[in-house]
């Protein structure tokens, strides 16, 4: 009796026909961006050292912080966060750090810009975007947390809000 059970169980799995392997999770929209996936803010002919000493003076100056990110136009992680950084819902974030984009390439998948910034803050690069706060001196804030934004476009946007309006105390 069970094998008959098992065999018949096993004839239903079989009939039901698996899901199509290209399937992914939808993609996750931001309010007015057509397409969150895509971005320009992260220039390759840009001086990326002379934005960060500027972001850092400025900061000096003005008591915020300096949110780096380093990350490339091309992930998609990079630009999600670009995108939802710069909406409406994250003035007050945007108002409480000096906001760096720095292109670094994806040096994780040896596709290398402007080596010079994630060595200038002592990263090695496990993932895009990689982004550090900044105090006024130019000391990595969040340091253990720095490389975790990597999977930016997986995360909450009220989590990620949430996480640099508390950092950027």
């Amino acid at each position: 009796m069970t094998r008959r059970l098992a065999f018949a169980l096993a004839a239903t799995l079989l009939a039901v026909p698996p899901a199509p392997a290209t399937e992914t999770s939808p993609e996750k929209a931001i309010p007015g961006v057509a397409d969150p996936y895509k971005t320009d803010v992260f220039d390759p002919d840009a001086d990326p050292m002379a934005d960060i000493d500027a972001a850092l003076a400025a900061a000096k100056a003005s008591g915020k912080r300096v949110l780096l990110v380093m990350g490339t136009n091309t992930c998609h992680d990079s630009a999600w966060f670009a995108n939802l950084i710069a909406t409406d819902r994250f003035a007050a974030v945007r108002d409480r750090y000096m906001l760096i984009y720095a292109d670094i390439g994806m040096p994780h998948v040896d596709f290398v810009r402007h080596p010079e910034v994630p060595k200038r803050f002592r990263f090695k690069i496990k993932g895009t975007p990689t982004i550090a706060i900044l105090d006024a001196d130019g000391r990595v804030l969040n340091r253990k947390a720095a490389p975790k934004w990597r999977n930016a476009a997986s995360r909450s946007a009220d989590e990620i809000y949430d996480e640099l309006m508390e950092q950027g105390e």
